[in-house]
Order: C-alpha cells, then sequence, then structure tokens
C-alpha cells in the first residue's frame, strides 16, 4: 500500500502560494537599547496599560485560582469552564492579555501586529508577566527555529517576520485505507487558515538576551486567529473578522477556544493551538502553519531538545460508547464539520513540572483492533501497555522509523510534526461547567 504520509507538506507548499500579504505602512519608532528581563516585563506589563487592558500584577493579582482549577497562567482574565456545546456553543475558552508589536514582511516594511504570551524560559520575566515558566524553551536559541526580536522606543517588540491570516482554512477528510484501519485521516487535502513567512516562530528571543517568550499573533491587518471563538453561536470560527468582540484591542485582551485532552489518566487538559510546522495539524487544530518550527531541536528526543512528545491516535473511537468518555482521534476531527470536535489528545506531563515546554513532537499511534473495541487513551502508560500488546502500532505514516531516545516510550515514532500547545488549565470535574473572571471582553 501506498505510504500515507502525515505531514502533507506537498499539498502544504501549494498553499503557501496562495499567502499575501496586506501592508500597512505605519511603522514604529526607532529601537532603543534593550533592557534586562525586568525592565522587558515593565515594558510589556505598560503596554498593556496604554492600550486600554490590564496588566498582570504578581504583586496584587486580579484573580486567585483554587486548587481545584488548576490554572496554570496567573494572568488569565477570565475562564469559562463550561463544555456542554449545547449551552456555549465554542465549548470552553480563556481570555487572555493582548499584546500589540509589529511583525516584519518580507519587504522590509512593517505591520502592526496584537499577540499572546503563555510561556517564558526565564523564572523572573515568567513570574511578572503571569505565564508558565518553561525553562527548556531555552534550548532553541541557535537553531534557527526561533526568531529574534527589538524594541521600538515606546516598548514595543518587533518581530523579524510576520504571519498571513487571509486564507480560508478548508480540509477534506480522507479516504477508507485498502485495510479499513484508517478513515478520515490523514486528510486528502488541507488548506490552513493562516500561514507564516519563513522568519516567522513564537519561539521569540527577547532583545540581547537568552529568553525565550513563546508569543502568538492573533490578529493584523490580513485578519485574526482561527482559535478566536465565531460569538455568532455555532461555535464554529469566523473567517477574518474584525468586528469579532472576542478579539478587544481597545481592551487590550482576546478570548480563545480552548481543546481538550488527557493526561495521567485526567480530563480536562486545556490548552489552546497557536502554530504548528506542518500543514495538517495546522488545518485540523486551527492553528498557524509556521514552517521554521521545524527547526527546533530535536525530533523524538526526551529530556533532550526543546520539545516534548505527546500522542494523538490516527483512528481514535469516533462514536460515544456510553462510557461517557466521548470520542478521540485524529480522523474524528478530520471528519468533524470546522474542527467542532477536538482529538483530544494525550499528554505526558503538565506545566507544573519543570520539563514541561509548549512545543509539542506528535507521536500518532494507530490501533489495530475494531473500532468497537478501541478504548479512550487517558495515559502514556496505557499507551505504553497497548503498544506491548499489539493493541497499538506506531502510526505507519510517522516519519521517523525507529524511536529514539525517549524516556515516555521506548516504541512510539515521532511524526516531525510540531504543535505548540499552550496548557491553560486542568481542572477537576467539580470545576467543569463553572465560571471565573471575566471569561468575554465587556
Amino acid at each position: 500500500m501506498k505510504k500515507i504520509i502525515y505531514t502533507l507538506m506537498a499539498a502544504g507548499a501549494l498553499f503557501l502560494g496562495s499567502c499575501n500579504s496586506d501592508d500597512n505602512n505605519t511603522t514604529p519608532e526607532g529601537e532603543n537599547p534593550q533592557p534586562d528581563a525586568p525592565t522587558a516585563a515593565s515594558l510589556l506589563l505598560n503596554s498593556i496599560a496604554a492600550d486600554g487592558g490590564t496588566p498582570y500584577d504578581a504583586n496584587n493579582p486580579a484573580l486567585s485560582f483554587t486548587d481545584a482549577q488548576n490554572v496554570f497562567i496567573p494572568s488569565v482574565l477570565g475562564i469559562d469552564f463550561r463544555v456542554d456545546r449545547n449551552v456555549v456553543p465554542a465549548g470552553p475558552t480563556a481570555r487572555f492579555p493582548m499584546f500589540q508589536g509589529w511583525e516584519t514582511l518580507p519587504s522590509g516594511e512593517r505591520r502592526e501586529g496584537y499577540y499572546v504570551i503563555t510561556e517564558a524560559s526565564d523564572s523572573d520575566l515568567a513570574e511578572e508577566l503571569g505565564v508558565i515558566y518553561a525553562p527548556r524553551m531555552a534550548e532553541a536559541i541557535g537553531s534557527g527555529g526561533e526568531q529574534n526580536s527589538q524594541w521600538t522606543d515606546d516598548g514595543r517588540l518587533i518581530f523579524e517576520g510576520s504571519v498571513d491570516f487571509s486564507p480560508t482554512r478548508s480540509l477534506t477528510a480522507g479516504a477508507a485505507s485498502p485495510d479499513g484501519a484508517l478513515v478520515g485521516f490523514p486528510p486528502a487535502q488541507v488548506t490552513p487558515g493562516a500561514i507564516a513567512d519563513a522568519n516567522w516562530s513564537s519561539y521569540v528571543v527577547i532583545p540581547d538576551s537568552n529568553i525565550i517568550n513563546n508569543a502568538q499573533l492573533v490578529e493584523n491587518s490580513t485578519g485574526i486567529h482561527d482559535r478566536i471563538p465565531n460569538p455568532n453561536g455555532n461555535g464554529q470560527a469566523q473567517e477574518d473578522d474584525f468586528n469579532n468582540p472576542n478579539l478587544a484591542i481597545d481592551q487590550a485582551s482576546v478570548v480563545m477556544q480552548l481543546l481538550d485532552g488527557w493526561q495521567d489518566g485526567k480530563p480536562y487538559y486545556f490548552h489552546i493551538v497557536t502554530d504548528t510546522s506542518d500543514p495538517g495539524p495546522a488545518t485540523i487544530e486551527l492553528g498557524v502553519y509556521a514552517p521554521r518550527l521545524n527547526n527546533l531541536p530535536v525530533f523524538g528526543l526526551f529530556p533532550g531538545g526543546s520539545m516534548l512528545p505527546f500522542s494523538p491516535t490516527a483512528n481514535g473511537r469516533t462514536f460515544d460508547n456510553g462510557d461517557g468518555l466521548g470520542v478521540q482521534g485524529l480522523n474524528s476531527a478530520s471528519l468533524s464539520d470546522r474542527q467542532v470536535q477536538d482529538p483530544t489528545n494525550t499528554f505526558p506531563i503538565d506545566p507544573s513540572d519543570t520539563r514541561y515546554a509548549p512545543m509539542w513532537d506528535a507521536h500518532i499511534t494507530e490501533f489495530t483492533v475494531p473500532e468497537a473495541d478501541r478504548p479512550i487513551l487517558t495515559s502514556f502508560g496505557q499507551i505504553n501497555q497497548l503498544l506491548d500488546q499489539g493493541i497499538l502500532i506506531p502510526f505507519r505514516g510517522n516519519a521517523n522509523p525507529s524511536p529514539l531516545e525517549n524516556m515516555l516510550s521506548d516504541a512510539l515514532t515521532a511524526t516531525g510534526a510540531i504543535i505548540n500547545c499552550p496548557v491553560i488549565t486542568q481542572p477537576e470535574a467539580s470545576v467543569i461547567g463553572t465560571q471565573i473572571g471575566a471569561p468575554r471582553n465587556q
């Protein structure tokens, strides 16, 4: 059988041709000498205040989270923990502080853009900004998978690259494989809803430092990020809607849709998808296709490199069998309309572990048993047991032929696809159905 390649890079190359830049001729003011980390935090927080938002105050945070809410990013302005899409069609969401900066277009011109920060590789900066401390991100420096930045004289970051949000996302589910094991995934055709240029990476090096922020653009003159939910009540993204109330430039805040997942046998591993190194997952999970991420070190390794392994399944259960665990799989997500169904992937650790990094190295599994016999995958321990039993195998489209040194699994292989999935919260079941803070822009 013809080998099914997950990365779909040939198709992705076609979509790169559709990129266009809607130049903004307004340019930032000149650059000043670069500050240290504490000053960097002050500049970023001051910009939030100048833009009409609420800057995070580490000494007097606006929100106090309980152990049951288990929130990893204390600067979030509110979280909607409701998961019933009959009540909230977008599902769970979080509202983030939003920073204004400048992109650099391939022409050299600069364009205004807005972004969120979810992690920092420096503990002081992470504490001051109210984001996750993820020291392993610093391993990306010098790899070519990061991007550098500069300051304007009013304390705004200038990025080396840019993102085009104008493409219209589309996905055509794949036909059944000849043996019938795979249906829907890999997709037959993908068009990401946003495409970054060759200079863009969300691993942004703070000027004149060895500190990386995980910073993702969510709006510019070409459109908005597809993870900003549609306000019209159908739970789907709305293409390039500058009037979307979930993006509030005058309040320096943005609401983003959370994806569910499993970790250590527990559900509600709520995260966002920002950008990915491959057009396939970028389309399936409504992220930005950012090919520069392919330069990050190193596929398949853990704890080495700057990434963490996680495990989607190619052909999980597409129906709820009554056990209350729902459905799962890249196939389920590919078959659903406009990504209403998330893949609910399986993750090894949470951000309380300093080995955590927001860039996840996909190790896809494939079931060998009929769909009715496929369990929901809830932990790496379960995955390894099913691999030993032959109920799971590494996905036949994984790019790497053999596993590398990986303390989480000695059987799984890596696809070669990276997905940026900052983890926001993993609440207990008692929290589901509640809200905290201001989950919506006012």
